[in-house]
């Protein structure tokens, strides 16, 4: 049981469902494992009234470990507001309150004066950015302390998407199922079936030029129900971003992250593809992609077989003028 966890207040400041979720967990965990018979309540605002914090913080005739969790605390009328911070200034030993609030202009007098209590503070921000997306997947698959590089950090957002309880679930399996340092190539063979199959990760291995490559995942994805569809404006969307970037000059990959309006780690991959290629060869490869897409999406018979014909013209393409 941590000895931080386990105090009379805890501030949950944020409106990150799941970090907030985190929060609250870990002190009911913590003074479930003090007392088995812990008796916990969790309200939120609309539900407390005036003398109702009392009541709950009461002293118990049972003698019992209690847990009160207040959530939108900004919510509180100004006389249970004030009642809360009252109660927070003298609290027993064996009661732990956590309040959490918003953080923003409502409510902010019970925020200062609750801050000035010095309680355990956690941080719960709304994540929208990237990059804070980044930063969260990064800090969850260093949760045990293990080496972690910024492309597998890079492959498991493009593998699972933004939601964040699906990436930290996607996090805590691959920590609990592999060992050693979390790689590209890691994160590639735990989630063959979204990452490798996915139609960006085939036409990442087209516009390098492996051909064999890309038909091989390509294969494997239409098995595992892949659209074509999907492969085509993968492809797409990659060469727009290569002949976005090429034509951006030689700057720092931040430097042009910003004008760009990419992340970039994408920029730096995305410069990194671009190197093979003159401008010829993307156009004709774009060209190429404008006639598959009119195919897999009802022009042609065997969607299939378009697609592969798609991969090897831009296998070809990339060769093209050299």
């Amino acid at each position: 049981m941590p000895a931080d966890v386990l105090v009379p207040l805890t501030l949950v400041v944020g409106d990150e469902e799941l970090l907030v979720g985190r929060a609250v967990t870990a002190v009911v965990r913590a003074a479930r494992e003090a007392d088995p018979d812990v008796d916990v309540r969790d309200v939120t605002a609309g539900e407390v009234g005036r003398g109702d914090l009392d009541d709950m913080l009461s002293p118990s005739l049972f003698g019992e470990r209690r847990v009160l969790v207040v959530r939108a605390a900004q919510d509180l009328a100004k006389d249970v507001a004030a009642e809360l911070q009252a109660c927070a200034a003298d609290l027993p030993d064996d009661v732990h309150v956590v309040v959490v609030h918003a953080g923003g202009a409502k409510g902010k007098a019970l925020l200062t004066a609750l801050t000035a209590m010095k309680p355990r503070r956690v941080e719960a921000p709304k994540i929208t950015k990237f990059g804070e997306r980044r930063d969260f997947v990064r800090r969850e698959l260093r949760a045990d302390g293990r080496a972690v590089e910024e492309e597998a950090v890079a492959a498991l957002l493009e593998a699972v998407g933004n939601d964040l309880r699906e990436l930290s679930s996607a996090a805590a399996q691959l920590l609990a199922d592999t060992s050693g340092p979390i790689t590209a190539e890691t994160v590639a063979r735990y989630h063959r079936g979204r990452a490798e199959s996915s139609g960006f990760t085939v036409a990442d291995r087209a516009v390098d030029g492996d051909l064999a490559g890309a038909l091989e995942l390509a294969r494997w994805g239409q098995s595992a129900g892949l659209a074509p569809v999907l492969v085509t404006s993968a492809l797409a969307s990659t060469l727009r971003s290569m002949a976005l970037v090429a034509s951006a000059g030689r700057a720092p990959a931040h430097q042009l992250a910003a004008q760009l309006g990419m992340p970039p780690w994408k920029v730096e991959k995305t410069q990194r593809q671009a190197r093979g290629w003159r401008p010829e060869g993307l156009s004709a490869a774009l060209t190429a992609v404008a006639v598959a897409d009119g195919e897999v999406k009802g022009a042609a018979v065997d969607q299939e077989y378009a697609v592969e014909r798609l991969l090897l013209s831009v296998v070809q393409a990339r060769g093209a003028g050299r």
